[in-house]
């Protein structure tokens, strides 16, 4: 029988950044899924400082040079792969020196606190799903982790005609931000520019342009939820059981990936 396919959308991965909990949880439910049957293709940023060298990146010749329109710009789109041990699985990096190239006013290794960080994620989240749908990758289920990913369900279920992943189940967590992440006064008028709906994206008018609107946006177009906190926002778990949708919270899901199987197989 063919392993079923999972396609991991993640804001960080260990070891390619540095052991804390959120690249450590990226790294542990990737090799965590693969060693239970799944066959598993990870996408992240190519953060400014990932070590190419070190960790054995290599430039996919055939699948760069796709360019990202963003506000009449082109952006010209360099993947890169690696491949993440023991389980040797394959990591694709999404890289532009624009939007993911380090500068030393980052307050974090991600640059939460940029001001371009709509345009990163709009870059991220179309850059991965073109390629996705360049490998013929047709994922029985697709995992976004973290506010760099929480576009994936919403670009999912509000643009794509791709067949390929008309079938997928969308899964969602909702990671602790230490950091407030700024997003641009303009992020509706650039996702309206993508092809996402005028009427939709009034359903959010008066959210704060925060990480906050960004795991709302993710939960209401996902199919289950996953909260790395055992306390999640009132208004974030309101929004989860007002879709009648499985969630799971952190004491559940935390080192536990047999869960997070039984989680996949009930959506």
């Amino acid at each position: 029988m063919a392993k079923k396919k999972f396609l991991f959308v993640a804001q960080e991965v260990e070891p390619y950044l540095p052991p804390e909990k959120i690249s450590s949880l990226g790294k542990d439910v990737a090799t965590g899924i693969h060693k239970r049957g799944y066959e598993v293709r990870t996408f992240t940023p190519k953060w400014g400082n990932i070590n190419e060298r070190r960790n054995q990146l290599h430039e996919v010749i055939r699948l760069s040079g796709l360019n990202v329109t963003i506000d009449d710009n082109d952006h010209p789109l360099l993947l890169k792969v690696a491949s993440l041990h023991p389980t040797r699985t394959q990591v694709y990096f999404i890289d532009n020196d624009d939007y993911f190239d380090k500068r030393d006013s980052d307050l974090d290794d991600v640059g939460s606190n940029r001001q371009d960080n709509d345009q990163r994620i709009i870059f991220f989240t179309r850059s991965t799903l073109e390629t996705a749908k360049k490998l013929q990758w047709d994922p029985s289920v697709i995992h976004s982790q973290g506010w760099i990913a929480a576009l994936t369900p919403v670009y999912l279920r509000q643009l794509t005609d791709s067949i390929i992943f008309e079938n997928s189940k969308i899964v969602y967590t909702v990671l602790p931000d230490d950091n407030e992440v700024i997003i641009d006064s303009d992020f509706f008028r650039r996702l309206k520019d993508d092809g996402v709906k005028e009427e939709y994206l009034g359903s959010y008018s008066g959210m704060k342009l925060n990480a906050q609107l960004l795991h709302r946006m993710a939960i209401d177009n996902s199919n289950g939820v996953i909260f790395m906190t055992d306390e999640p926002d009132p208004e974030l778990l309101a929004a989860v059981q007002a879709k009648g949708i499985p969630y799971m919270l952190k004491n559940e899901a935390e080192g536990n990936l047999e869960a997070y199987i039984e989680f996949y197989d009930k959506l």
